[in-house]
């Protein structure tokens, strides 16, 4: 891990930020930061949305927030995603937390 801050922007009530994923991995879980990114390793595959899906969920369950919070804007098939969450100050929080 590079840099030791999260980059993102807050607007129009929605926190928005990249994420650079590890799709196959042997766990699903945040791993911390990686240039100005959330990094995040997922067991699911890269194939027909389900590494997109496991993200939602991953996300979804640790900033305890339904999943229809959260929008992937760019990215779908690319290992470094533009993700969107509905704002509040407990995702905010959360956000800033990751890589402390």
């Amino acid at each position: 891990m590079s840099e030791n801050s999260l980059n993102f922007v807050e607007k129009y009530g929605r926190i928005v930020f990249n994420i650079k994923v590890v799709p196959g991995s042997s766990k699903t879980l945040i791993a911390g930061l990686y240039n100005g990114m959330i990094k995040v390793r997922l067991s699911a595959a890269p194939e027909k949305g389900k590494a997109n899906q496991a993200l939602i969920e991953l996300l979804a369950e640790n900033f305890n927030i339904p999943k229809n919070s959260i929008t992937i804007l760019s990215g779908l098939t690319s290992k470094i995603k533009q993700v969107s969450i509905a704002g509040s100050t407990q995702v905010r929080d959360v956000i800033l937390s990751i890589g402390k």
